[in-house]
């Protein structure tokens, strides 16, 4: 990731524009999220702020959101100081990951009340701290920080707001050339006499707290020093002087420096050398300076995905560029954060379906096993019936009978064992019973073998779906298997949850305008194609594939809405990999469900089949929002 000081300054730059903007609305989709609804003169937008530990981030969104039916209290408290307030101001604190957004609101009496929201963007511990302007005292932060948690700063209610701890790095927005070369040469002489006296550990003269006391007070300074040598390790040296620089930012200067003639491994062997490192640093700074962002994103050296507020020349491959930092973000991100929180909720069902599915093709094998041995059910109502037709010629204490099989075209002579303790009536008897035992069996394996295919089907759309899943998704489906009787309901008693009819859908707009629904769970599949469909629309499912069920809602569309549909199709299915996905289409009024049938089954006729390969991309490219 480098979402740094770069980057950051990069959003502030674009979020200015909002300043004067109305915050109309505040929701929080999920744990770490914040979405702002802005409206104003200059027209409006969603603004996206995420604590999220992983994806930490804060740009202009067009994602469509679910939010939860009861609001969270932090979005609730947020609502209350912050919802119909004006922006006052949007702006970084130096170099660092953290922006200040100022709002200016009524208060419940009707006074004028300042707000400042902090947004600390520092990976794990990213925060967002909404703070009374006047006095810095915390209102409250979406994650709180205890004193047993840290005991530099405490982000509670009540609390004064402290900052994060100072890095002590020189800003590289505000160093001149020569300055430039002068910290370096210092770096590398300070680096050079650490490596030739190394230090010995001093007795304590002082201990306990007066010692830690004096040890606050001796702030290091902001001069960048006590790094690695700029000659032995360039990139880290960077980094570790200035502040808001990235590894991959610090990689880009050297990457250029290098691209000059010079050479990474010895700075300081030439007297040139300072002034194209400072030639490179500065091409790079320059257009940070000047606020002339062009993001860009793409794949660095390793093959891994990169993004920059500015265009680097390390990027190999295709470079993909974009109009503002936000949409970059945005393609960036994508639903990264939401994949990672569906992954960890969705951890328990994916066991217990995969456990589900061995347990039943276990159970399919031993059926098989059955079914071979009651193959033979015949056989032993022929000797049974050739044993009452030879009784005469057989004596009780026979171990065999000879016999002729009038079965046969041949009238071959077949052996027939017998129990010698029986008398031949009851040897036949005893083979009528087998017969009569194994012929049933027969029914009730094919019936437990049906079920039993069912079931894996079952176990594997389910797989499929929680493959594709949102967070609201995972519900929808855990409930499912509740009312099934796979799971037990994990809800409190007395809380009975109420029941949507309506599931929120995913809906795209082909190329044409037309919309086409998806269905990602059983329950949302049984909507759109059962009652939401009507009989002259066409329904789309990878045939024979565990997948979505596809509805295009129109009667009229071209060739392009259908192969954007069966794309939809294929894309949202087991086939997602692969290639040449065969797409059943055909009309609703030849769906239908039979009685009885798992949830999301449905039998149809009447289809034709298309062939397509899933393009992440082309769909990717169609509009969609999410409808209930």
């Amino acid at each position: 990731m480098a979402l740094d000081g770069i980057v950051t300054k990069a959003i502030v730059h674009e979020l200015q524009s909002f300043i004067g903007a109305r915050v109309s609305k505040i929701y929080q989709p999920s744990t770490h999220d914040l979405i702002f609804t802005l409206r104003g003169a200059g027209g409006g937008g969603k603004l996206l702020l995420s604590a999220n530990p992983t994806y930490p981030r804060l740009h202009l969104t067009e994602r469509s959101t679910i939010n939860p039916a009861e609001a969270p209290m932090f979005c609730m408290l947020m609502r209350k100081h912050c919802e119909g307030g004006t922006i006052e101001s949007i702006t970084q604190v130096g170099m660092e990951r953290i922006i200040h957004i100022t709002i200016r609101t009524r208060d419940e009496l009707g006074d004028v009340s300042a707000k400042k929201i902090i947004i600390e963007l520092m990976g794990r511990h990213s925060n967002i701290i909404l703070t009374e302007l006047s006095t810095g005292t915390i209102i409250d932060g979406i994650h709180h920080v205890t004193p047993s948690i840290s005991s530099y700063r405490v982000v509670m209610p009540g609390a004064a707001y402290t900052e994060p701890p100072q890095q002590h790095k020189l800003n590289p927005l505000g160093i001149s050339q020569a300055a430039f070369i002068s910290l370096m040469a210092s770096a590398e002489e300070a680096a050079l006499y650490a490596a030739e006296h190394p230090e010995e550990p001093e007795e304590d003269m002082i201990e306990g707290e007066i010692a830690g006391l004096l040890a606050s007070l001796e702030e290091p300074k902001a001069d960048g020093s006590g790094g690695p040598s700029p000659s032995a390790d360039p990139t880290g040296w960077l980094v570790h002087a200035f502040n808001g620089l990235s590894p991959l930012i610090a990689g880009e200067i050297v990457h250029r420096y290098t691209a000059l003639g010079g050479d990474a491994q010895e700075f300081s062997s030439g007297v040139n050398h300072p002034d194209q490192l400072w030639e490179a640093f500065n091409s790079v700074m320059e257009p940070v300076r000047e606020l002339r962002f062009s993001p860009v994103s793409g794949l660095n050296a390793k093959g891994k995905p990169i993004f920059s507020a500015i265009p680097l020349k390390l990027m190999g491959g295709k470079v993909k560029q974009y109009s503002s930092i936000s949409t970059c973000l945005e393609d960036y991100y994508g639903d990264k954060a939401e994949k990672d929180t569906v992954k960890q909720r969705v951890s328990d069902l994916i066991r217990f379906l995969g456990n589900e599915r061995g347990k039943n093709i276990k159970k399919l094998a031993n059926l098989q096993k059955d079914l071979d041995e009651a193959q033979d059910a015949d056989q032993f109502r022929i000797w049974g019936e050739l044993l009452f037709a030879s009784l005469h010629t057989l004596n009780k204490g026979d171990k065999t009978a000879k016999l002729v099989n009038y079965y046969d075209e041949n009238q071959a002579e077949i052996t027939v064992p017998l129990d010698p303790l029986l008398s031949p009536t009851d040897n036949a008897q005893r083979y009528f019973k087998k017969y009569n035992k194994y012929k049933n069996s027969l029914r009730v394996i094919g019936e437990q073998l049906l079920k039993t295919h069912e079931e894996i089907a079952y176990m594997e759309t389910l797989q499929q779906q929680l493959a594709h899943a949102s967070l609201n998704d995972i519900e929808e489906i855990r409930e499912e298997l509740v009312s099934q009787g796979y799971l037990r309901d994990r809800s409190k008693k007395g809380k009975k949850k109420k029941k949507a009819t309506r599931p929120t859908l995913q809906v795209f707009t082909s190329s044409e305008g037309i919309d086409i629904y998806v269905g990602k769970n059983n329950l949302q599949n049984e909507y759109v194609t059962n009652r939401l469909a009507s009989a002259n629309d066409t329904w789309l499912h990878t045939k024979d594939i565990p997948g979505s069920h596809v509805v295009i809602r129109s009667e009229e569309f071209g060739d392009a809405t259908l192969e954007e549909a069966a794309q939809l199709a294929a894309y949202f299915s087991q086939a997602k990999q692969s290639s040449s996905v065969p797409v059943d289409s055909t009309l609703i009024r030849y769906v239908r469900k039979p009685s009885g049938a798992k949830p999301g089954f449905v039998i149809y006729d009447h289809q034709r089949t298309l062939f397509v390969t899933p393009d992440e991309e082309r769909i990717k490219g169609l509009a969609s929002v999410l409808r209930s």
